[in-house]
């Protein structure tokens, strides 16, 4: 079942500390667009059903990717879409979405989820995998 859509920005802005749902939103919105370019098949759909409509949507018609981005190259393309973000901030934005993600999708689909990513994206979701 999937979060609600209020539910979902308040986790947001909450664990990004946002002043503002704009913020929050904004944040979620460009961190899921560029989500969505390097998941596939029924992963995708599968975390897609865990989130509310609009950003179910926003993860299945994602941002085009020629290849898929290391953490690094995640965090400096999200800083990049966000009007005035850093490298810094941007990191703090996705720690704020992924996490959000990954509680709506339970461990076991983040699992598959980070299964289908660059090493390092387990940080990113704040679910440190073992080495």
């Amino acid at each position: 079942m999937s979060m609600r859509g209020e539910a979902f920005l308040e986790h947001v802005q909450e664990r990004g500390e946002y002043r503002t749902r704009e913020e929050a939103e904004r944040a979620a919105r460009v961190v899921l667009a560029l989500l969505g370019a390097h998941l596939v098949g029924t992963v995708r759909a599968e975390l897609a059903a865990r989130l509310p409509e609009t950003y179910a949507l926003i993860l299945l018609n994602p941002l085009q990717a020629a290849e898929p981005l290391s953490p690094e190259r995640f965090v400096r393309a999200t800083a990049a879409w966000i009007e005035g973000a850093t490298e810094k901030t941007a990191l703090w934005d996705i720690g704020a979405v992924l996490s959000t993600a990954a509680a709506a999708a339970g461990d076991a689909l983040t699992h598959e989820v980070l299964l289908q990513l660059p090493p390092g994206y387990d940080l990113l979701f704040g679910h440190p995998q073992p080495t």
